[in-house]
């Protein structure tokens, strides 16, 4: 019998950082997602993993930065409201198909399962971390602007990560 697990968002971030002009990286979260695990048992190896981001809810605390990530340059909020990852399968790393902007590609990330615990409330929770790095570009994410000096405004590879607390269901 299957066991669900339902993200605890007051717990839980995911993060990214992508190379600016190519001498610095740029930090940015996502406020608004949400995430489910479907496990037979307490070890994951076998488990469903979902998970939607609101685009819109982009913050890199720069009100310009974050409108223009919203807009069709990048990833199309208004067209494409949510970046979805699916999954089979959760151990080491977790292999799953990513859809950003309406594109879907498959993706590895490494994991790291913290462990299982009960918080003071009696709720049994799970802690998972995990990072990768994508290519903006894979997803239509194409904008950029040539630097004089050589280089350009954005790099390709982004690097995605996570701190993520599930709550297990009844």
């Amino acid at each position: 019998m299957a066991t669900k697990w339902i993200l605890d968002p007051t717990h839980s971030e995911i993060t990214f950082k992508v190379k600016h002009m190519m001498i610095s990286n740029v930090k940015g979260s996502f406020r608004t997602f949400t995430a489910e695990i479907d496990s037979e048992d307490e070890f994951f190896a076998n488990a469903k993993t979902t998970a939607t981001i609101q685009t819109d809810s982009v913050f890199t605390n720069n009100t310009d930065r974050d409108n223009h990530l919203k807009s069709a340059e990048f990833f199309n909020a208004e067209v494409h409201p949510t970046i979805t990852f699916e999954s089979q399968a959760l151990n080491n790393t977790i292999v799953g198909n990513l859809t950003i902007n309406g594109i879907t590609k498959p993706i590895t990330l490494d994991v790291d399962f913290g462990g299982i615990n009960v918080d003071p409330w009696g709720n049994t929770k799970a802690g998972f971390s995990f990072e990768g790095k994508i290519s903006r570009k894979d997803f239509g994410l194409n904008w950029n602007a040539a630097l004089e000096a050589g280089g350009v405004m954005v790099s390709d590879d982004v690097k995605v990560a996570g701190e993520l607390q599930f709550v297990k269901q009844a």
